[in-house]
């Protein structure tokens, strides 16, 4: 099957939505998903960090964003031997226990689509052109850098592959 899905808008990510895209899309001849045998999902939600993070804005180079998440899934497609991924990626003004990221990928077997779910958010926090900035409930604003775990994350997956 292979297929891809990238998606960047100000619309929340609907994994089940995802999902269903993915698994309802014929991969056979015959018209039937018959190599689909798991799917792993993951959604990322705006943390609250207690009350004090007002909101979470999150902007993009449009075009070179889906352009990347394209390069993303395809590298983890055949790293992987998951069959087909899909990512929904939110930008705009998120607020605390709204969703910011979908990752939903298929393959024959669990491990795969695991492995493809994680591998994606690891290139994600790191080589995905989203710029994050944090506004506080006390009217400060202050940019989110990658961190050192995420950076360790993605170079010890790209020594894997």
């Amino acid at each position: 099957m292979n297929e891809i899905i990238v998606q960047v808008d100000e619309m929340a990510p609907d994994g089940a939505a995802l999902t269903a895209r993915l698994t309802d899309a014929p991969d056979t001849e015959a018209g039937t998903n018959m190599g689909t045998g798991a799917v792993a999902t993951f959604l990322g939600i705006c943390r609250g960090e207690g009350g004090k993070l007002e909101a979470l804005e999150l902007q993009h180079y449009p075009g070179m964003a889906e352009a990347q998440l394209e390069r993303i899934a395809r590298q983890t497609l055949s790293s992987t031997g998951a069959t087909a991924i899909a990512i929904h990626h939110r930008h705009g003004r998120v607020l605390p226990g709204e969703p910011i990221v979908a990752v939903v990928a298929t393959s024959p077997h669990r491990k795969a689509a695991i492995e493809a779910v994680d591998t994606v958010m690891d290139y994600l926090k790191t080589d995905a052109p989203f710029w994050k900035r944090e506004r506080w409930a006390n009217g400060e604003t202050s940019w989110v850098d990658a961190k050192p775990s995420d950076d360790a994350a993605r170079a010890a997956r790209a020594d894997k592959h």
